[in-house]
């Protein structure tokens, strides 16, 4: 019988040299958000739990929909030690996002904790619900697993730019992902997205990931153009807007049409 092999669709496209697309979310909390985010295109979810208020039973349910509908679950935990890290791989999560990633040490803490050995020191468990919790030999599912635990660093600090060639070269490190508004924050220039000093930070980020054999990833930047403009030059993991955002720009449209058609 053929080892076991678990679909994870972002990982596939950016494989591909395709670019992959996630929604962030933060308001969802039903596996419904999965549906919508597939429906719309979307490759994965960015399910926020560093600024959201999300239990973790309840991303885990998200994961296990977002699993069954064809779409990588991946959660931003609230650093490299959240004690959550290995609890959400083991219900359904195909990611996990670390933030504020500044050195390598850090980068090989995230990867301890998401990864098996001989790469990490994640705990093995059982009946898994990315094997829709058939009985898999630890054997085969230890590397499988593995394989599709997408571990996600943030550079989100000037420290984690200067430390971007030591971060970009650590083993089990999947993505290097640009958080621009913590970055700009950080440069004292907060909100000032497509300025020249954050546009410099993104391309060279890129440039080094691309590198040393990593996806490189942008988000925060909301300027469809300028998200383009990172595609070209290589990135392959985008988020592109939160769910809150999605419903607030919709629901704005649609009742500023609204209200404009009763005023004539």
């Amino acid at each position: 019988m053929a080892a076991p092999v678990i679909s994870n669709p972002i990982l596939d496209r950016m494989k591909a040299d395709q670019p992959a697309l996630g929604m962030s979310v933060r308001l969802g909390r039903s596996g419904d958000i999965a549906l919508i985010a597939k429906t719309t295109g979307h490759d994965f979810l960015f399910i926020d739990m560093q600024h959201a208020l999300f239990s973790v039973e309840t991303v885990g349910h998200i994961a296990q929909t977002a699993l069954a509908c064809g779409i990588s679950p991946l959660a931003r935990v609230l650093g490299v030690d959240d004690p959550n890290t290995p609890l959400l791989l083991d219900n359904g999560a195909t990611g996990i996002v670390f933030p504020d990633v500044s050195t390598a040490a850090q980068a090989r803490r995230a990867v301890e904790r998401a990864k098996f050995p001989p790469v990490g020191r994640r705990s093995v468990a059982g009946g898994y619900p990315q094997f829709e919790f058939r009985a898999v030999p630890v054997a085969e599912a230890v590397p499988a697993l593995n394989a599709a635990a997408l571990v996600v660093v943030m550079i989100e600090t000037v420290e984690g730019l200067a430390n971007i060639e030591a971060i970009a070269q650590v083993e089990g490190v999947d993505v290097i992902h640009v958080g621009a508004n913590d970055l700009l924050t950080a440069m004292g220039k907060p909100g000032k997205f497509g300025d020249p000093e954050i546009m410099a930070a993104i391309e060279r980020v890129i440039s080094v990931a691309r590198k040393h054999g990593k996806f490189a990833g942008v988000g925060g930047d909301r300027h469809v153009e300028r998200q383009a403009g990172f595609i070209r030059q290589g990135a392959r993991f985008l988020t592109t807007h939160s769910d809150v955002a999605f419903l607030m720009a919709e629901a704005s449209r649609v009742v500023g049409e609204l209200r404009k058609a009763f005023a004539t």
